[in-house]
C-alpha cells in the first residue's frame, strides 16, 4: 500500500509559521508508520530546502523551493501528479489537491474561516481556497475535519454528505505539554524576568484572533484589577495594528509581545501562567487552548466554533464579541483562586482524551475506507480505530 501526502506546509525553520498546519503534518507523518501493518508505504511530498526526516516514511523532495506560496501552488499543480504515478492513495494534508490526480483521494480540512470570516485574510488566498477546496471536497472519498465544528460548516457551507466527512481531533506531545513540578517553574520565571501573576495569550497576532477585544476588556479594567498581560505569538495578517492598538491605548507598560515562543518553551509559559485567554472568532480546533488545559492552566475562551468542543469544563467560554463579559470574566479569574484550581485539575483530565496516536489510527482508518471506496461503519465512544490494521 503506497501513500502520498502533501506536506509541503511543512515548515523547515522556526517562526510562527512553524505552528498549526505545520504541527498537524509533522506529528501525523511521527506517528502515521506506528498506526499500520507494515506493507504501508508513506512517501511525504516536501519542498527541495526541507531536511525534515522522520522514521518510517520516505521523503520526496520537489526538485524546486516551494515556500513561497504561489511557487507551491504552481508546484503542485503542474509537477506533482508525475510524481503520484503508481501511490495506492493521495493525501491533500491542507484544503487543497491537484486538479490532475492518478490517485483516490483524501482531504483534510481545518476550518471554513475564509467563507465564515472573509474580511479576515488577503482576497487572493480568500477566493483561491474557497474554489479549490470545494472542488476538492467534492472529489476526495473522504474528507477529514479535525473538529465536529468543521465537519458542520462542511456540510452547510460546501454541501459536504456527512458519511463522507471524518471527525479526527488534533492530538499534544502528552510527555512535554503537562505540569511541572514548582521549582522547574520558577526557575523559568526566573530565567526569562516573568511576574509572579500574568495571564497569557499564544497564537499568530491577525484579525481572527480577536485580540482587538481582549485588548479592550483589558481596558475596561481598573489599573489595579489588571495583571500582566503577555502574548507569544509572530506576527501575521495585519498583525501590526493589534501593536499599535496596546500604544493607542496605553497599555505598554502592561501589555507585553514577546513574539514567536519555540515549542519546547511553550509547557513552562502555560505552567506560569495563571490563566490562558483565547478570543478567537473561529477555530476549526485550538490546539493552543489543549495544550494549556494538558499543562493545568485554566482556559477562557470565546465559545465560537470548536473553542467550545475543546475547552468543555476546562475554563470560561465567551461570546467573543461579548466584551463586558470577557472584562467580568478577567476580574473573576483574577480573584477566584479556588475556582482557578479546581478547574485546572479537570483541564488535566480533559486534555488525556486527546493524543497524536489517536489522531493518526483515525487517520489511517480514513485511508483504509478510502482505498476501499466504502463508507466505514460509525465509531462509538473511543474505540481505537483498530480496524486500519486489518
Amino acid at each position: 500500500m503506497r501513500i502520498a501526502l502533501n506536506a509541503h506546509l511543512l515548515s523547515h525553520a522556526p517562526g510562527y509559521r512553524a505552528a498549526g498546519i505545520h504541527s498537524y503534518i509533522s506529528n501525523l507523518l511521527s506517528h502515521l508508520p506506528a498506526a499500520v501493518d507494515d506493507d504501508w508505504r508513506f512517501e511525504a511530498h516536501v519542498g527541495a530546502a526541507n531536511a525534515a526526516a522522520f522514521a518510517g516514511i520516505h521523503m520526496a523532495r520537489a526538485n524546486s523551493d516551494t515556500s513561497s506560496a504561489w511557487r507551491r501552488i504552481i508546484w503542485e499543480q503542474t509537477q506533482q501528479p508525475r510524481e503520484l504515478r503508481g501511490v495506492d492513495l493521495y493525501h491533500a494534508m491542507a484544503f487543497v489537491a491537484p486538479l490532475i490526480l492518478p490517485a483516490p483521494m483524501v482531504v483534510t480540512v481545518y476550518d471554513l474561516s475564509f467563507i465564515r470570516y472573509p474580511g479576515r485574510i488577503s482576497p487572493a488566498r480568500r477566493h483561491y481556497l474557497r474554489a479549490m477546496t470545494r472542488l476538492t471536497c467534492k472529489r476526495a472519498r473522504r474528507v477529514i475535519a479535525i473538529s465536529q465544528s468543521t465537519a458542520d460548516d462542511l456540510q452547510r457551507e460546501m454541501g459536504v454528505p456527512a458519511r463522507k466527512i471524518d471527525v479526527t481531533p488534533l492530538g499534544y506531545d502528552q510527555a512535554l505539554f503537562r505540569q511541572r513540578q514548582p521549582a522547574e517553574i520558577e526557575h523559568f520565571r526566573r530565567k526569562h524576568s516573568l511576574p509572579a501573576r500574568f495571564w497569557l495569550f499564544v497564537g499568530t497576532l491577525e484579525p481572527r484572533k480577536n485580540l482587538m477585544l481582549l485588548l479592550e476588556a483589558y481596558r475596561l479594567l481598573d489599573k489595579a484589577e489588571r495583571l500582566p498581560l503577555i502574548l507569544g505569538g509572530g506576527l501575521g495578517w495585519r498583525g501590526e495594528q493589534i501593536l499599535a492598538a496596546i500604544e493607542q491605548f496605553e497599555l505598554g507598560d502592561s501589555v507585553k509581545h514577546v513574539g514567536f515562543i519555540p515549542v519546547a518553551d511553550l509547557p513552562l509559559w502555560y505552567n506560569c501562567a495563571e490563566a490562558f485567554l483565547y478570543p478567537s472568532v473561529y477555530e476549526g480546533f485550538g490546539l493552543p487552548v489543549l495544550e494549556a488545559m494538558a499543562c493545568g492552566t485554566p482556559v477562557i475562551a470565546s465559545d465560537a466554533a470548536a473553542l467550545a468542543e475543546v475547552v468543555g469544563r476546562a475554563g470560561l467560554c465567551i461570546a467573543p464579541d461579548d466584551l463586558a463579559r470577557w472584562a467580568a470574566a478577567l476580574q473573576a479569574v483574577r480573584e477566584e483562586d479556588e475556582w482557578r484550581e479546581t478547574v485546572g485539575e479537570y483541564a488535566t483530565r480533559e486534555a488525556r482524551r486527546y493524543s497524536w496516536q489517536r489522531t493518526a489510527l483515525l487517520t489511517a482508518r480514513s485511508y483504509l475506507y478510502a482505498i476501499l471506496d466504502k463508507d466505514p461503519p460509525p465509531l462509538e465512544g473511543r474505540e481505537d480505530a483498530s480496524d486500519a490494521r486489518e
